[in-house]
């Protein structure tokens, strides 16, 4: 049975609607005011507008709320749905779309999850994984956007799912969209839906309606074309207008975005629209490397090969020592996502009850980095494997030959060749000996 909590300072309409929800098997408590009601013990609330408190986010944080109006318009829906109500509707009320609101609200209520229920996949012991948990759980049940900057395979999407499983909406839908996937001519519709037109085009739900109340994940958000990045400014404040309509509706959703590229550098470059930038980073998460999550590496691939392992029907496996070192050893430029790669083509390839070792993971560790970080002192936030590269073959070739400095890099000749190429590193000229002359000073 669903229990209802009905605020309305008109107690004949109060009464009358009382009575048609009890018909449909609902327990309804009634009161003209909020007051010091105890909200946790009822289901949802039907608020109506006039008794609606100034700080609708703290009763919206305890339980789902439905405010009714007599003369709403977009605006107060809008700024209603902004303060955490899951639905506004106006009078005269029909009971089909007022048990479909309730039924709506009941859904997705409150909810307090932490970061551990969101998933196991956020592991590590790193003071960078640590801190990335506390922030989640810190904003996780806040409704601002929040944009996720980082190299790709970091986990961009895992933090997303995170930031919804901490959040009041986490039984509401979370819509996932890979903005650079979808065509640009496609994208505007693909995103905000479309409406009917005539007797032969068909409307259609678009990804912003299809997550109201939940969450909407854009990833690779720079990618999304000029259009989009207009009309998703007026998603960020509540409200969707479908392709080929001429009004907008209200709408709930928490926005998350993520790309691997420079969005503040993309704004002043005018490649993305600054309005939507700065409404889209209120709240912003930064993912390190897995190179700079030493710790990390051992404790996610453990994990991964369990998972694979299930997954694949293989037992006993473990991973040995010099995978282990050479796990250590390599720089994963892509990141978490090549360790999963690796460890599952190593799962596949291997027999039961064996441990993995370097030529199953199929990845090397990396002479350049090691040689490189006992002559040097790189910053490794600054500073690239391929800047490591340079600045040892600038430092060396005047002091080494060609086959020297491939020997020291630990790549072949014509690795090294290949590289100067396509790093735009010249050779030293040497100045060439002329032809010897005898003096004849022997004769």
């Amino acid at each position: 049975m669903t229990d209802l909590l009905l605020i309305d300072a008109n107690q004949d309409r109060s009464s009358s609607l009382s009575e048609q929800l009890a018909s449909q098997g609902m327990q309804v408590k009634e009161a003209a005011e909020l007051g010091n009601l105890a909200l946790g013990q009822f289901d949802c609330l039907l608020l109506d507008r006039a008794a609606a408190p100034e700080d609708l986010h703290s009763v919206t944080e305890q339980l789902p709320v439905v405010v009714i109006a007599d003369d709403g318009n977009i605006a107060d829906a809008v700024g209603a749905m902004h303060r955490g109500a899951k639905d506004y509707l106006q009078r005269p009320i029909e009971l089909d779309e007022l048990l479909a609101a309730i039924e709506r609200a009941c859904a997705y209520p409150p909810n307090t999850a932490s970061v551990s229920a969101a998933g196991m996949e956020l592991i590590g012991s790193s003071e960078n994984t640590q801190t990335l948990r506390k922030r989640i759980e810190k904003v996780g049940p806040s409704d601002s956007p929040v944009l996720i900057l980082g190299q790709s395979g970091t986990g961009k999407e895992l933090v997303a799912r995170a930031l919804h499983a901490a959040s009041r909406r986490a039984r509401a839908p979370m819509i996932t969209l890979n903005c650079a996937t979808v065509p640009e001519n496609l994208i505007v519709t693909e995103l905000f839906g479309i409406e009917p037109f005539g007797t032969t085009q068909t409307g259609g739900k678009g990804l912003v309606e299809a997550a109201h109340g939940g969450t909407l994940f854009l990833d690779e958000i720079a990618e999304l074309s000029p259009s989009a990045q207009a009309k998703l400014i007026h998603v960020v404040q509540g409200e969707n207008r479908k392709v080929g309509s001429a009004r907008s509706s209200s709408v709930d959703v928490r926005i998350i975005a993520a790309t691997h590229r420079d969005l503040q550098a993309l704004t002043e470059s005018g490649d993305f629209r600054s309005d939507l930038f700065y409404r889209l980073n209120v709240l912003t998460f930064q993912l390190s490397p897995l190179k700079n999550r030493h710790e990390d590496i051992l404790e996610i691939g453990e994990w991964l090969l369990n998972q694979a392992c299930l997954r694949l029907d293989k037992s006993n496996l473990t991973l040995g020592d010099s995978a282990k070192e050479t796990m250590l050893s390599y720089h994963w430029p892509g990141n978490v996502r090549e360790l999963g790669n690796a460890i599952e083509r190593a799962v596949i390839l291997s027999d039961d009850d064996t441990e993995i070792t370097p030529s199953l993971l199929a990845i090397e560790a990396d002479p350049i980095s090691e040689f490189v970080s006992s002559t040097t002192e790189p910053d490794t936030e600054q500073t690239s494997l391929e800047d490591y590269f340079v600045r040892f073959v600038q430092e060396h070739q005047d002091q080494l030959t060609e086959t020297e400095l491939a020997e020291k890099l630990g790549i072949s000749r014509k690795s090294l060749w290949e590289r100067r190429q396509r790093l735009n590193i010249p050779r030293k000229k040497t100045r060439k000996r002329g032809p010897r002359i005898d003096t004849g000073a022997n004769h």
